[in-house]
């Protein structure tokens, strides 16, 4: 009887482990998804301002990338998300939302200045997505790829 109810157990915790395998997996994979697709459009909208050229960027991937982050992640790094979703917004309406970088480009100075929110929301998320993969990781002090702008 022991027997049994010791090779019950056994495959219940393996299950249990190979399920937040899984879960990590898939958070880190949405995760990378969502940084990347920022660091695309950013790097397009900054070269387009740069250029004087227009741009284009598919805007259903950058949506597609925050929900599928939103659903594997843990109630504060969706918080973060939020934040940093909200920051993005206010970025494009301030870079991309009626100006045409072919007939009125943003200077670099400019650019900078509104990529300081972003940047500040993607350490935040960054941040905290590391702590929820790993409670003894540390926190980046310095901002990644993707968010162009001189530092504080």
């Amino acid at each position: 009887m022991s027997a049994g109810v010791g090779v019950m157990l056994g495959a219940m915790l393996t299950r249990r482990a190979q399920d937040r395998h899984w879960l990590r997996d898939r958070q880190l994979a949405a995760y990378q998804d969502l940084l990347r697709e920022y660091a695309t459009f950013v790097m397009i909208m900054s070269r387009a301002h740069a250029d004087r050229s227009g741009w284009t960027y598919d805007w259903a991937r950058w949506s597609s990338a925050l929900t599928s982050a939103s659903l594997v992640a843990p109630a504060p790094v969706v918080d973060e998300i939020d934040r940093f979703a909200a920051a993005v917004g206010e970025f494009l309406r301030a870079a991309g939302d009626g100006r045409d970088p072919r007939t009125a480009p943003i200077d670099r100075e400019e650019f900078d200045r509104i990529m300081r929110a972003p940047g500040k929301a993607q350490l935040a998320l960054v941040n905290a997505i590391r702590l929820s993969m790993d409670r003894d990781a540390q926190g980046l002090t310095r901002w990644l790829g993707g968010s162009l702008s001189n530092q504080d």
